[in-house]
């Protein structure tokens, strides 16, 4: 498990390479001449061989030239050929460069690449580069600069002008992949293998296409748990869907979806190729997230306005210096200098009031990040001025950007300024760009450590009853729901709904609306008619029965009018919802492909599509989720005291979008809903309108079948359990959550370095940062841990006793890449070994495994861990001899 299996692809320690005979025409494509000479022209360490299938010896001879990595640049015709001769060679990974390749063909060689047990990039790749071991297997363009910045792209084309721009911007890379249209492998299983490896520190992403929607989104938020991720996607779609029956699917695309992806994931997305060059800037240069508050230091007071004006454009903060910093600041800076809002150093300003002004910045609590901006000035050397900056750099923790404004008198400055790693920028607007792009990675990351449970806390909800209404719906093979069906969904869930009863006749209505009480609202009941307003069937304010015998006729006949082929039930009658003052919102859901349902609030009432107003957020959510989500919509705004108004009630209002959240989780037939409009006040809230659309369950197999609609498999707290422990107490054993992080650590500190070898094989004190997160926060579908929790009390500083919760052991699987079989690891703290939790954790694991599909669990122990291969043979593991390393034993079990 201490390696990725996709180590042979990227860190091989031998590769052979089929590119044809360079003396024969016909045996060669350009692509095979071309990388014939970009991997010569390195000085790779590992063993490299080139063949020519058709001259180099026979089968039995060429498989005794094995090797880790088999690259096949060849005809089209020949790679079949090629693949198969790899795989007899015991070739654990092929890398196909080619190009118009189409899917049947693509299919043949993931074929043989699945029946040969060779993880397979391509066809249509360009290869791809790892700087660090000197191995350019790309047709790419020459190897790149060694850095931490890793790319991933879909496009050959792209890929190549970045490699171009790096070259020009001292911009490194620990690898660049290039994946191409019908590859084997796909995005998503490169940047889980970036995700783990230690020489890259954050990540560039252009994609164009998405196969697989859960594995995406379990590889982007593991590795986007470990370090930074930017994301440019093509192929944006316009919002507008015609085919939508609710409001909320009329306005939302899949675009804005795909922002409330990379938002849970915790990724950054730009929208432009000058983005994505000015995000890589930013992340080569190794920043971390940081918060809101962007600093100005300028000597020109047109240029930082500029500045200023983008950081409240894209909802930043100007960062402003302390009352301190500024009585320590002022009297060594020109007398014109200005430092209220800008750090405006005047016209007058040379390189040590730079350093200073920038020090002084970095130092300050109220202050995130700064922006150096320099205009040339007659008589200041802008060299001189950037050599200041890089010096106060160097003390520097905070994020630090520079923007030297002109053109030929700068172009010696900023290349002292990208010499020292410090992100150079010719606008102020794009460098408060990077900066904001910084800035969201840090609040995406809040979104990304939510992991909450399909069920909150709240009353149970009648699930069952939900159900059979759908069922009762698809039954009479529709898929709008009435009104009055809607609101009984909605009721089931326990959210407020106005008191609705159909009337099938004027007379109904008249004796309805007389008994509901005065004034009442009528409106027409058809699953023909999507929106009730445009065919003037909502009528409002009745205030007595003979009003209401009339509504009822002229409603029924003006909907019959407009819409002769209209199935119409009759018309609901229900009481006015009496608020003073309240807001009008919609919560909606809309299915995006491919990444399922997305939950989306905004304004409601009749205008919806024309204030445009959608904030989204991919379900399950909890408590922080869903005030995040109220606090990106524009009608937010409104929610608190306004024009006289009280402020509206915000829990009520976050709870009914958890319990939307639960409608989702738990009914996968949804497709559409609108509650429209939900009324908000300082009482609570009720909805006065709902309509929503279902059709059958997607068919799933497998163990997480029930949450396969969703994206982001929601925290399986059904896992739970309190066991007893022997000697005495109890512990609690379940999966494991981001905030466990700290735990797990501290476990790991206690063990003895004999503990700590026998499980990492290793000797060291703690887990670096990057580990610790990817074992923290994990997708729960192809990966479990669990832990075993323990309480004890312990005198405080001031001598009460208090409570404190410790990690005491953790069992963890990952499901190898053929999905049948799985790898577990197991570690117990030294002072709770031979108490029962060793083999609780792992019989645990094994039934979720079990309960997964999995059908073996295996792995790897220390040939000389007597006490691990006690406790696997007791559990009933057989135990083998494992013929790559004679210093492990390979323990595998039937599940």
């Amino acid at each position: 498990m201490d390696k990725h299996f996709l180590t042979p692809l990227f860190s091989p320690e031998s590769i052979v390479v089929f590119s044809g005979d360079s003396a024969r025409e016909e045996s060669q494509i350009p692509q095979g001449r071309l990388l014939r000479e970009a991997i010569s022209a390195q000085r790779f360490g590992g063993r490299l061989q080139f063949l020519d299938i058709e001259t180099t010896g026979t089968l039995a001879d060429l498989a005794q030239a094995r090797a880790d990595l088999a690259i096949i640049a060849l005809p089209p015709k020949d790679v079949p050929a090629a693949l198969e001769v790899a795989g007899r060679m015991a070739c654990r990974a092929a890398l196909v460069i080619s190009s118009g390749m189409g899917q049947d063909e693509a299919a043949v060689l993931a074929k043989i690449a699945h029946r040969e047990g060779v993880y397979l990039l391509g066809p249509n790749s360009l290869g791809f580069q790892r700087p660090a071991l000197g191995l350019n297997a790309s047709v790419a363009g020459p190897l790149a600069r060694q850095g931490s910045l890793g790319l991933v792209s879909q496009s050959g084309a792209l890929t190549a002008s970045i490699l171009d721009w790096a070259a020009q911007n001292a911009v490194g890379f620990s690898s660049v992949v290039s994946v191409g249209p019908n590859t084997s492998l796909d995005s998503a299983q490169v940047l889980d293998y970036l995700a783990s490896d230690p020489q890259t520190h954050s990540i560039v992403v252009y994609l164009e296409g998405i196969s697989n929607a859960r594995s995406f989104m379990s590889a982007l938020r593991s590795a986007a748990n470990a370090k930074p991720v930017v994301v440019l996607k093509a192929g944006r779609k316009p919002a507008g869907n015609a085919a939508a029956q609710t409001h909320s699917g009329a306005i939302v695309g899949s675009d804005d979806a795909f922002d409330a992806v990379l938002r849970r994931a915790g990724a950054v997305r730009v929208r432009s190729f000058v983005e994505l060059f000015s995000a890589a800037k930013c992340l080569a240069s190794r920043y971390r997230p940081v918060g809101r508050r962007l600093a100005i230091v300028t000597n020109g007071g047109g240029p930082g306005v500029l500045a200023a004006d983008w950081v409240n454009e894209i909802l930043l903060d100007l960062g402003r210096l302390s009352p301190e910093s500024i009585a320590a600041l002022q009297p060594q800076l020109p007398l014109l200098a200005s430092l209220c809002d800008l750090i405006d150093l005047s016209e007058e300003a040379g390189p040590e009031h730079f350093r200073l002004a920038v020090e002084a910045a970095s130092r300050d609590r109220q202050i995130d990040g700064v922006l150096a901006i320099y205009s040339p000035k007659t008589g200041v050397d802008a060299t001189a001025v950037a050599q200041a900056v890089v010096e106060a750099k160097r003390q520097m923790s905070k994020p630090l950007l520079s923007c030297w404004m002109g053109d030929s008198s700068v172009v010696a400055a900023r290349a002292v300024l990208v010499e020292a790693a410090i992100p150079s920028f010719r606008t102020p607007e794009a460098a408060v760009g990077a900066f904001g792009n910084i800035a969201s990675f840090y609040q995406n990351q809040q979104l990304l450590q939510q992991t909450p449970p399909p069920l909150t806390t709240l009353a149970k909800p009648d699930i069952e009853g939900a159900r059979l209404v759908i069922e009762g719906v698809l039954a009479e093979r529709r898929k709008v729901l009435t009104e009055m069906e809607s609101k009984t969904l909605l009721a089931a869930f326990h959210i407020p709904v106005t008191n609705t009863i159909l009337a099938r006749s004027a007379t109904e209505a008249m004796m309805i609306a007389t008994q509901l009480g005065f004034p009442v609202a009528l409106k027409i009941d058809s699953p023909d008619v999507s929106h009730k307003s445009d065919v003037q069937g909502v009528a409002l304010n009745i205030m007595s029965g003979a009003n209401a015998r009339d509504t009822y006729t002229d409603m029924v006949q003006r909907v019959k009018q407009q819409l002769p082929n209209a199935r119409i039930n009759g018309v609901t009658v229900q009481k006015m919802a009496r608020s003073r003052r309240g807001r009008e919102v919609c919560i909606g859901l809309v299915t995006d492909d491919p990444f399922g349902p997305v939950i989306t609030f905004g304004a409601g009432g009749t205008m919806i599509e024309l204030i445009d107003d959608r904030a989204m957020e991919l379900p399950p959510l909890n408590q922080f989720l869903a005030r995040r989500l109220i606090e990106r919509s524009r009608v937010a705004e409104t929610l608190d005291e306004w024009r006289g108004a009280s402020a509206v009630d915000r829990n009520a209002l976050e709870q009914v979008l958890l319990r939307v959240s639960e409608m989702v989780c738990e009914l996968p037939q949804l497709r559409e809903m609108d509650i429209n409009p939900l009324i908000v006040d300082a009482s609570g809230v009720i909805a006065v309108d709902a309509r929503i659309v279902v059709d059958h369950a997607p068919q799933a197999s497998g163990s997480a079948a029930h949450y396969s609609h969703l994206a982001i498999l929601p925290y399986p707290a059904r896992f739970r359990q309190v066991w007893p422990l022997s000697g005495g107490g109890e512990y609690t054993v379940r999966p494991i959550r981001p905030d466990d992080a700290q735990m797990l650590q501290a476990l790991v500190h206690s063990l003895s370095p004999e503990s700590r070898y026998f499980r990492f094989i290793s000797s060291m004190a703690q887990l670096p940062p990057s580990m610790l997160a990817r074992f923290t926060l994990i997708d729960y579908d192809r990966e479990m841990a669990l832990v075993a929790v323990f309480k004890q009390r312990a005198p405080g500083a001031d001598g009460e006793m208090v409570e404190t919760e410790r990690v005491v052991g953790v069992s963890r699987y990952i499901t190898n890449p053929d999905h049948s079989s799985c790898e577990f690891a197991l570690v117990v703290a030294d002072d709770f070994s031979g108490r029962g939790l060793g083999s609780r954790l792992m019989l645990s694991i094994m039934d979720v495994a079990r309960e997964r599909g999995l059908s073996e669990m295996e792995g790897l122990v220390l040939a000389n861990n007597p006490g691990m291969l006690k406790l696997m043979r007791s559990l009933g593991f057989s135990v083998k001899a494992f013929a790559e390393d004679p210093d492990f034993k390979l323990v595998s079990h039937a599940l």
